[in-house]
């Protein structure tokens, strides 16, 4: 690609200031007029994002894009990678995953000086003392992976579990800072990992325009970044100010030699670096750096809460190698949490949908980083004890990742004494159980509390997605005592005792209860998922659904056998053991099950054992499918879905982006490989399976 120049374009460094009419063009006069503007915005996205000097006024630069939009939709000139394409695109059905061209792990961390010496020792005693590193901002933010081939942005995925992500690629369309094409001497292929954010000042506009349209404001610029990522429709993602700094190169056919290499070289491609980074042989001089940028926090334009410090040499960093989830080559020095004093007017004490009752301090409205505190975690009994906290007393509030607030410590002890954890429940005055520094009431079901959570999740989409059934028609049925004390008094409700109630109609009360019918034949792992097993959702449901096939064997498992199944380690095992040991949800699921059964499992339906004995692993994106769908799909007619490829896969079925590590370790293991959704769909014709 070449670069555009003043001589090459004369809207680069001389925009004019209006324009022939539209219709005086012919198509060809609209075309080459369009691919000028189209490079001269690309320029100017440069200068601004990524040279930090813009060349032009807001002003001008919104008329050369209001000019090229006029002109793509007068005339049949818009191109792919057309800047115009930032507003957005058709609204999505769902956020489809797919498999990351590379893990995406997270980095190990700590708060203390000698944790990032004691990093640095173990470094230095697996390669030697020849060491430099990179140091940079740790960002608040959103990781994302972005893919770019022949120099052109194909697509973007959210971090996920850093093996797969949400589909993002449109929503990341619409940020400025985020180039559709690549400049200058640009490699082949590339995939790179980003932090979307949103600048502070941006985030402070954005939160003023919403509340004057009477919107709720966002609570953080993370929440909002990840919230506005995640958006169905990309215009409405490109109606917020979202930007994003490139920090690591995953994959690419140019051979990088360092890390430092990569952050000088992107630039030259038009893509944006952070200008705070710096390169170091002295991990003294590291902790130096970590200071001083903390120190000057206050003044940035975008949430850190820390900083990372890299091996710099790449060969090195290969060398060093990765855990499970974390990279030895790297090391995240946290900041302290943003704290701030304030006084406790109250504490309250919430109970969750399992009974486990937490305090919560409510306080004097109180400024912590940027976000304002009016109530804040005080964890357990346990830890009230220990800090001698009571109503009145003046605390410090911190926020936990720079997010969760919670009671640091009593600044000023105000209160006689420490606040009296109840021994019975708040809500339905059944009596408090403690497990060590834990609180939990005893009702069950019969708490509203829990009955309220339990029903909600019940019906959420982690449950049995039953539409029509929010927390608030939850809480008016059961202040109706329609729901008493138990989950399968949704099943026994009427039409004439809904119509009787206010804001309820025939047409509504006969949706809800069809849903609720929808509902009476769950699958295995939607009903573990749906009863409100700790630790238990839809991923580890469908795990213990795939391993035990029916529900009495689940029910029934050993802690040493739960914890055998792949996933699930002693402290979910546990979990699982004493909800189904307790007298209290045996009575519920027992109750509920003459309401929904029998559950639907492959093992039981003779009709759906095409694929019996099949074990099948997905990669990249199927046109049609999202890899939940693929997976349910052959699980419901007799096969296994598994994560890995192994000598035990029958067919690695491999979309578009597919992962390069299951493409090996199919070729390693003589696997069948199903190249595209094509040849997916031809193996379950010939097995006698309609979509």
């Amino acid at each position: 690609m070449t670069t555009v120049t003043a001589d090459e374009n004369s809207y680069v460094e001389d925009p004019p200031t209006d324009f022939d009419p539209v219709e005086e063009l012919t198509e060809e006069a609209a075309a080459e007029q369009a691919e000028q503007l189209r490079e001269a915005i690309r320029y100017h996205d440069y200068r601004y994002y990524v040279e930090n000097d813009p060349a032009i006024a807001d002003r001008t630069y919104d008329a050369l894009f209001t000019r090229l939009q006029d002109l793509e939709d007068a005339f049949d000139v818009r191109t792919e990678d057309s800047p115009t394409r930032r507003v957005g695109g058709e609204p999505l059905d769902e956020l489809d995953t797919v498999e990351h061209v590379a893990p995406m792990l997270s980095i190990d961390s700590g708060g203390e000086a000698e944790d990032v010496r004691e990093f640095d020792r173990r470094v230095r005693r697996s390669v030697g003392d020849d060491v430099t590193y990179v140091c940079e901002p740790k960002f608040d933010g959103l990781s994302v992976e972005v893919v770019y081939e022949d120099g052109e942005y194909v697509r973007a995925a959210t971090r996920g579990d850093g093996y797969e992500g949400d589909d993002v690629t449109e929503n990341v369309r619409t940020i400025a800072s985020v180039p559709h094409r690549l400049r200058g001497d640009y490699p082949d292929y590339l995939v790179l990992r980003g932090e979307v954010h949103i600048p502070e000042d941006a985030f402070r506009r954005l939160n003023r325009e919403r509340v004057e349209r009477g919107e709720d404001p966002f609570a953080n610029p993370r929440n909002a970044a990840a919230g506005t990522l995640r958006q169905l429709d990309p215009s409405v993602t490109a109606g917020r100010p979202l930007d994003v700094f490139f920090f690591d190169v995953l994959d690419s056919s140019y051979d990088f030699d360092s890390h430092w290499e990569q952050h000088e070289t992107l630039p030259e491609w038009g893509l944006r670096v952070n200008d705070r980074s710096e390169r170091t042989d002295d991990i003294e001089d590291a902790l130096d750096y970590r200071d001083r940028l903390m120190a000057d926090r206050p003044d940035l334009n975008y949430e850190i809460d820390g900083t990372v410090i890299k091996v710099d040499d790449l060969d090195t960093c290969a060398e060093l190698g990765t855990t499970e989830r974390h990279y030895r080559w790297a090391y995240a020095y946290k900041f302290p949490a943003r704290s701030e004093v304030t006084t406790i007017t109250d504490i309250t004490v919430q109970v969750g949908r399992t009974g486990r009752l937490t305090p919560v301090a409510l306080l004097d409205p109180v400024d912590v980083g940027g976000v304002t505190v009016s109530r804040a975690s005080l964890h357990n009994p346990e830890e009230i004890a220990e800090m001698n906290v009571g109503v009145g007393d003046e605390v410090k509030v911190e926020r936990a990742g720079d997010v969760i607030p919670y009671v640091a410590e009593v600044v000023e002890k105000r209160a006689e004494d420490h606040y009296e954890f109840p021994e019975e429940c708040p809500v339905c005055e059944s009596a408090v159980e403690f497990d060590g520094p834990m609180a939990y009431c005893t009702g069950g079901l019969a708490c509203d509390a829990q009955l309220r959570r339990a029903v909600e999740y019940y019906a959420s989409e982690d449950g049995l997605d039953i539409e029509g059934l929010g927390g608030e028609r939850v809480d008016q049925l059961i202040d109706a005592g329609l729901i008493e004390d138990s989950l399968a008094d949704l099943y026994r409700i009427e039409e004439a005792d809904l119509t009787d109630l206010e804001g309820w109609g025939e047409t509504s009360a006969r949706n809800l209860l069809d849903e609720l019918d929808d509902s009476r034949h769950p699958r295995l792992r939607e009903f573990l998922s749906a009863i409100g097993i700790p630790k238990v959702g839809p991923a580890t449901a469908a795990d213990l659904a795939r391993e035990f096939g029916e529900l009495d064997a689940v029910r029934s498992a050993s802690r040493e056998r739960l914890e055998s199944v792949d996933g699930i380690g002693p402290k979910v095992a546990d979990q699982i053991a004493e909800f189904f040991d307790s007298p209290e949800n045996e009575r519920v699921i027992d109750d509920l099950l003459d309401a929904v059964g029998p559950l639907e499992t492959s093992s039981e339906t003779e009709t759906d054992d095409e694929l019996a004995g099949l074990t099948f692993v997905f990669t990249g994106s199927l046109a049609d499918y999202t890899r939940s769908d693929a997976q349910e799909l052959v699980e419901d007619h007799g096969a296994n879905a598994t994560s890995s490829v192994s000598g035990n896969t029958d067919y690695l079925v491999a979309g578009d982006s597919p992962g390069q590590t299951k493409l090996d370790a199919a070729e390693e293991n003589d696997v069948p490989v199903l190249d595209g959704v094509e040849a997916f769909e031809r193996l379950l014709a010939e097995r006698g399976i309609e979509r």
